[in-house]
């Protein structure tokens, strides 16, 4: 008996063992992997934002939140569910005279060990209302977790295509200067020279290179904001920052007008938007905490069995007046705590009341955002489309003028007017590039696309 007992509390304590590090390695699987990044990145858009789902730590802590959003459901379930415990011990008594003999009964007296060793083995459970609905309410929390986790996901691609198409942006713009500097560059060296032979005057040959000053400012500070898009970029992909990164898409290629027309004929599907299905779980996450407050009225019902085997070293006797067995069950109702209970329902039923409100009022709101993001991505794609024009238009009169000067058709100051016209209109061709990605990412996040 003592054996199989020994053997019993063996094997419970290494099955709750395996079981616990199954789950902690699972748990922090995620956590622990980590990507080998190759010292160049060639990525598309897709891949981009793909490569930073997998990589950012962000990311990852929120996916760790649904693993302890599980874990925490499963503790609740568990807490319901029989439990078992095994004990072994020893009771040593120091009192010779009283250890040698045992009247049993009168006249007569039997030799006995007080010092038996004593296996138990207990085994319990408990069920009520609260426990019941606290893993109804699990549930809900794991639902959020995955809203969030989903969000989190939209929200870093968002951020993507932004850096992204903020580095091809100014790298474009940078080499429409690189190849206006050389224009100029070209006049500069033709008016020296007309100058050197007496043709020209000196002023001439000095309001170019300022020119040629202006446009190097500008592609130094170009190169610099690359640099920056670069670095922000490498930031959300979570990679080191000697990675080298290679776009392999073009502008042409991610600011797409089918996709854009795709987007404003798309209808807005009320139940699809995270942010309401978030508040939909909020006011489901209320109402069971009403639930679990209500049922602190509730019983708690209770069935234990409890085996406790004393070995007196095969002296019989004193045991033998003893059952090893005993059968507990339990039923508790709670019965005053001085409006406790009450006051809490009431505060759950207040809390539910809010979380309705704020859905009702997110509801209508809803609506109303999407038409504006619609009319934002509408005037985003009008201007751009614009603007790209315009920097052609101011490309073609810029080469105009250049070749008017060369020839003498044109004067310093037109010249000059047609390179701040070129350097302003690629500088506000940028800024509306960048306004209908962030518009189109914001609609997308929004229709949950």
């Amino acid at each position: 008996m003592k054996k199989k007992l020994l053997f019993i509390i063996s094997v419970l304590a290494m099955s709750t063992a395996v079981m616990a590090e199954d789950h902690v390695m699972a748990a922090t699987k995620s956590a622990k992997e980590q990507t080998n990044v190759p010292k160049t990145l060639n990525l598309s858009l897709q891949e981009a934002q793909d490569f930073a789902i997998k990589q950012n730590r962000s990311l990852k802590n929120a996916s760790l939140a649904v693993q302890e959003a599980y874990a925490a459901r499963w503790q609740t379930i568990a807490a319901m569910l029989p439990s078992v415990d095994g004990s072994i011990g020893k009771n040593v008594m120091y009192d010779d005279d009283f250890k040698e003999k045992m009247i049993l009964f009168p006249g007569m007296q039997q030799p006995m060990s007080m010092s038996p060793w004593i296996y138990g083995v207990t085994a319990a459970v408990g069920i009520n209302g609260q426990g019941v609905v606290g893993a109804l309410l699990n549930n809900v929390a794991i639902k959020m977790n995955k809203i969030a986790l989903e969000k989190s996901e939209n929200e870093l691609r968002s951020s993507v295509m932004s850096a992204y198409v903020s580095v091809l942006a100014l790298q474009s713009i940078a080499g429409l200067l690189d190849s206006s500097l050389v224009n100029i560059q070209e006049l500069e060296q033709m008016t020296q020279n007309a100058v050197n032979v007496g043709a020209a005057e000196q002023t001439s040959a000095d309001q170019i290179r300022v020119r040629v000053n202006t446009l190097k400012n500008s592609i130094n500070a170009q190169k610099r904001n690359v640099e920056l898009a670069t670095n922000s970029l490498k930031v959300l992909l979570d990679v080191p920052v000697e990675t080298e990164l290679v776009l392999t898409e073009n502008m042409d290629e991610v600011l797409s007008p089918d996709r854009v027309l795709e987007l404003l004929s798309q209808n807005f599907t009320l139940e699809n938007n995270l942010n309401y299905q978030l508040l939909q779980q909020q006011v489901e996450l209320a109402k069971r905490n009403v639930h679990m407050a209500g049922w602190a009225y509730g019983p708690t019902v209770s069935l234990a069995y409890q085996y406790n085997y004393r070995d007196y070293g095969g002296e019989a006797g004193f045991e033998m007046m003893n059952s090893p067995h005993t059968i507990a069950f339990t039923v508790k109702m709670p019965l005053w705590s001085s409006g406790k209970r009450a006051a809490s329902v009431v505060e759950k039923k207040i809390a539910l009341e809010e979380a309705k409100n704020t859905l009702s009022e997110t509801t209508d709101n809803l609506e109303i955002q999407y038409r504006q993001l619609c009319f934002n991505l509408t005037n985003a794609y009008e201007t751009y489309l614009n603007e790209k024009d315009n920097i052609e238009v101011t490309q073609r009169v810029f080469n105009s003028s250049t070749e008017k000067f060369k020839w003498g058709a044109a004067s310093n100051l037109e010249l000059t007017n047609a390179s701040n016209d070129l350097i302003n209109a690629q500088s506000t061709y940028v800024q509306a590039m960048l306004s209908l990605i962030n518009a189109q990412s914001e609609l997308e996040e929004f229709l949950n696309n």
